[in-house]
């Protein structure tokens, strides 16, 4: 990818588990929460890019989790014989950009594989995500793929997949629990790591002095929580005369983002940078910059999470100053970490996915090769 050395350290900086892929380099991936509908053949161009996995860093946290050591042992599976049922809970709505490209991904990937998928979404309910997992689970779902919907509200449902010896795997956001307990492992980007490259951007952007709003995600999750985090530990590490005037959550919605935005101008006119910690957001506090008569890339400098392709635009046409993507294709990597885990191989308690960074350097080519869902 085209990140420099310390934006790969940064995204590496979580331990990631010693898998590989045999899928051809891509220079760039995907987003996250929230943002317009992308087209099919967006989509199906995006869920061809290949995966990424960064490489691993640090020390291991843990053994690596497989079928004979998942809550006292789970029955052995063939995830790749044509017969083995696997059930996928969706979060949110395929409306999002992010979770059309992460499905299509998955079920793609099934395809390929000859797995039988049972797919349900929870349309950003977490009571109708648990109803839908337990609902999966009396259909014959052997095996789980869950993108929660928050990180603390799906206890039931992982209870009854755990009481009927049902392995479930999270990606993209994590649940309360233990992994190879309650499930198997995370898969995702490291938020924390994403945070800390975006406060990077706004010191860029600002020449390190300013005063930032903070567009936060939906409370509850490990999402939102690492991405607020992340970016308040690194102004404070390295950046003393940046300081944040306001914060409040804009639930990773663009309509919510507008409207936040347009509260926080007026409690404090002299905001200089924004950062959202996603596109949607992000969005939204462009209408409200320009509707306070302000210009988005110079009088206020925007740094966003994500990577769909009306913000990576925005990046190319100095609007946006910089857009950390959160790869949505997990596909290939989620079935190549069951099979590990039913075979000997195992998997880590986290597998990283490789995320890009989106510059004024690099998004004009990467919206011309087709790259940005």
């Amino acid at each position: 990818m085209n990140a420099t050395p310390r934006v790969r350290t940064a995204i590496a900086a979580v331990m990631t588990v010693g898998l590989t892929l045999a899928a051809s380099a891509c220079t760039n991936s995907g987003s996250t929460s929230s943002g317009s509908s992308s087209s099919s053949s967006a989509v199906a161009n995006n869920t061809a890019a290949a995966q990424q996995v960064a490489s691993p860093s640090g020390t291991a946290t843990g053994p690596a989790c497989t079928y004979t050591t998942y809550a006292g042992g789970v029955p052995k599976l063939n995830v790749a014989d044509g017969k083995t049922i696997v059930g996928f809970s969706q979060s949110e709505s395929t409306s999002n950009p992010f979770r059309a490209t992460e499905t299509k991904s998955i079920e793609n990937q099934a395809r390929t594989l000859g797995v039988k998928l049972i797919e349900r979404n929870a349309n950003a309910d977490v009571n109708a995500q648990n109803s839908q997992i337990e609902d999966m689970i009396a259909q014959g779902a052997q095996v789980l793929i869950v993108a929660p919907e928050n990180s603390d509200g799906l206890g039931p449902a992982l209870a009854q997949a755990k009481a009927k010896k049902i392995p479930v795997l999270t990606i993209d956001r994590t649940v309360t629990g233990t992994a190879c307990t309650d499930f198997i492992a995370f898969i995702g980007s490291n938020f924390y790591g994403q945070a800390q490259i975006a406060a990077d951007d706004v010191a860029a952007a600002t020449g390190g002095s300013g005063k930032v709003a903070i567009l936060s995600g939906t409370p509850g999750n490990n999402v939102s929580a690492d991405r607020t985090k992340g970016f308040t530990d690194q102004l404070a590490a390295k950046y003393p005369n940046l300081a944040v005037v306001a914060s409040q959550t804009a639930n990773f919605d663009q309509t919510d983002g507008q409207k936040v935005m347009e509260q926080m101008l007026q409690a404090h006119p002299d905001i200089t940078a924004v950062y959202a910690e996603n596109d949607g957001m992000a969005l939204g506090a462009l209408q409200a910059i320009r509707s306070a008569g302000k210009t988005p890339g110079k009088d206020i400098k925007v740094v966003s999470i994500d990577g769909i392709q009306q913000a990576v635009q925005d990046v190319a046409s100095g609007q946006v100053a910089a857009d950390i993507e959160t790869n949505p294709r997990f596909g290939p990597l989620a079935f190549q970490s069951l099979q590990d885990f039913f075979g000997t191989t195992g998997v880590q308690p986290k597998v990283i996915i490789k995320d890009n960074h989106f510059t004024p350097a690099n998004a004009q080519q990467a919206l011309a090769q087709g790259l940005v869902y």
